[in-house]
């Protein structure tokens, strides 16, 4: 530390001196200028060889340090980088003194990369305390600024450091860091300019799929395991639909219906509002408009296609926390393949990790590394049409679960796209390159520049004319303030830039051994089998009462038709006396069913109806 101050004494002594040789050089220009006016022959040493003496703004601008290329990714050449003044950058000798001792911790740190003044400063490294990552971060920045090869650039220097990552690879290309980087003249060229000893290298890596669709071990969860409070709030419910929901949740449970998956809450409400009618008025609470409302709700969620991470074998959050026999982390990537026409599925799964993680981890407090840190990709997905409830739940986590050791970045397009709340819990904040093309996007770039400490640098401009893999930062130090903003030109990553490809992903999903836990769906008896069970026997039940009943109809009118049959029969017997015994004659069916034998027949016909005849 005292030589980095006494290099920055010296330098100011230098613009000093400097600055006292321009004076005296203009007061003698003046002189000479003055005497010229009347006439005088200057004296022969001012003429004596001009180019000896240039003036001192001539001077200035050709200060030593290196010039500012015209490609931002063109670093100076090795070797070339000298101590910034202010006349080779906006910040002047104490300010770059300043951020160098900002910057340098005293424990581990993960290296950002070297403040830019004009020209990189490799002896100015930009860092973050790596027990402060914990605190939580920002990395924001216009497409294609470079926001994913920064999130990369971290991953693997927490991966080195033993801590586990965990992103969701949205675009594909963060899969990249599981393959070596290749090198190139112009990178390491770039990577010498700001102290950077470059090597390729690989990180090992996990990958992960929401319900198995594409590649990457399967993740689901249960329905039951998810909860009421969180599903209400994903589901946008009111206070009194969360109400509800919690008693429908109540009743599965003690009526030992398993709730595994989408389709087992939707059969459940199904019931309760048609042949349960009676067990939703037991339950008391639940009217029937309030549950068709939850059930029009939950068949919106899966037609955007939640069904998919709901269901069995259920992952295990702490399987996040592994780490390589190596000893490094292990980068766990989630393909997310359509989230931006599936928020509410990317925003329920998560909640979902961050509250099961909350829940199952310890107590750690203050610790040396984090054990566990989340990049959040496309961030606003996570925020978009989030209800006020959501947004709460989403701020006391993030508030909550730094105790649990567990750090969260989030990477978007501007800060604006994070709630006030959330943002005022991140410790840390990588911004990249902004553009003000409307008057909208003025307003964000306006916004984005209040949030910063007071510097040296005119933010409003510097946001705007950021080079790609350039960025401010400021983070927060080992006692919990923010360091100076510097002006940081970003290592590079030492995987590759570009994606792995699909068959090297897919054997190394093969390899896992989590695909012989998680590999395959398993669909038990739960909620939907058992009431569709219910359903069955009661449509049974009400077809064999049915029958019951058409069968007493038939035989109590057949049992008529026979009690007329012997009235009509003993009435013509008695009339016709012995002419009818003398004919043999009348009605042969209406005698048949009054004799003996046609009274047994009729009992076996009714027999046979009721189902109950003898055997």
């Amino acid at each position: 530390m005292t030589d980095e101050l006494a290099k920055a004494q010296a330098a100011l002594e230098e613009a000093r001196r400097a600055q006292l040789e321009a004076e005296a050089r203009i007061a003698e220009l003046e002189a000479s200028a003055q005497r010229a006016a009347k006439d005088t022959p200057p004296p022969a040493a001012d003429d004596a060889n001009p180019a000896e003496a240039p003036p001192v703004a001539e001077r200035f601008e050709e200060a030593p340090a290196a010039p500012v290329p015209a490609d931002p990714d063109q670093p100076a050449e090795p070797g070339a980088s000298v101590a910034p003044t202010a006349e080779s950058g906006p910040l002047d000798a104490d300010a770059v003194a300043l951020v160098r001792a900002g910057y340098a911790f005293e424990g581990p740190a993960l290296e950002m990369g070297a403040l830019v003044n004009g020209a990189p400063d490799a002896e100015t490294q930009v860092r973050i305390p790596l027990a402060m990552v914990n605190r939580h971060g920002l990395i924001a920045g216009a497409t294609g600024t470079g926001k994913t090869k920064t999130l990369q650039v971290l991953a693997e220097q927490l991966s080195a450091a033993g801590v586990p990552v965990f992103a969701a690879d949205i675009k594909g290309d963060l899969s990249g860091i599981a393959t070596p980087g290749e090198s190139s003249e112009k990178l390491l060229a770039r990577t010498a300019g700001i102290g950077q000893a470059w090597e390729p290298r690989a990180a090992p890596v996990e990958y992960y799929a929401l319900g198995g669709v594409g590649h990457g071990v399967p993740i689901r969860a249960t329905v039951l395991d998810f909860g009421p409070t969180l599903l209400a709030k994903v589901l946008g419910l009111n206070a009194t639909q969360e109400s509800s929901l919690g008693i429908v949740f109540a009743y599965a449970d003690d009526q030992q219906l398993p709730l595994v998956d989408l389709k087992d809450l939707r059969e459940l409400l199904l019931w309760l509002t048609g042949d349960g009618k009676e067990e939703l008025r037991r339950l008391g609470g639940i009217s029937t408009q309030t549950a068709g409302v939850i059930l029009r709700e939950i068949t919106a969620f899966s037609e955007q296609g939640a069904d998919r991470f709901f269901g069995e074998p259920e992952f295990d959050t702490r399987e996040l926390l592994r780490t390589a026999a190596d000893g490094r982390g292990i980068v766990s990537l989630l393909e997310v393949p359509g989230v931006a026409d599936q928020p509410a599925l990317f925003s329920t799964f998560l909640m979902w990790l961050l509250a099961d993680l909350f829940e199952d981890l310890p107590e750690v407090g203050d610790i040396d590394r984090p054990k566990l840190v989340f990049f959040f990709d496309e961030a606003h997905l996570l925020f978009k049409d989030a209800s006020k409830d959501f947004l709460a739940a989403i701020v006391q986590t993030v508030r909550l679960i730094r105790s649990k050791g567990v750090g969260i970045f989030f990477v978007t397009q501007t800060p604006k796209d994070v709630p006030d709340d959330v943002l005022a819990q991140l410790g840390s904040r990588v911004q990249h390159q902004l553009r003000a093309h409307t008057p909208d996007a003025e307003q964000a770039l306006r916004a984005t520049v209040r949030t910063y400490p007071r510097s040296g640098y005119d933010l409003g401009e510097v946001l705007t004319t950021l080079g790609i893999g350039e960025a401010i930062v400021t983070v927060m130090d080992e006692r919990g303030a923010p360091t100076p903003v510097a002006w940081t030109r970003l290592r590079a990553p030492q995987g590759s830039m570009d994606p792995t490809p699909d068959d090297r992903i897919q054997a190394t999903v093969q390899a896992s051994p989590l695909l012989a836990t998680y590999g395959e769906a398993v669909d038990r008896e739960s909620a939907y089998e058992l009431l569709q069970a219910r359903m069955r026997e009661a449509e049974q039940a009400e077809q064999d009462a049915e029958a019951r009943k058409a069968a007493e109809d038939e035989a109590a009118r057949l049992e008529a038709q026979a009690e007329r049959a012997r009235r009509s029969g003993g009435r013509s017997g008695g009339s016709s006396g012995g002419s009818g015994g003398a004919s043999g004659g009348g009605n042969v069916i209406t005698d048949f069913l009054g004799s003996r034998s046609g009274q047994a027949m009729i009992r076996d016909i009714v027999r046979g109806v009721f189902g109950n005849r003898r055997r």
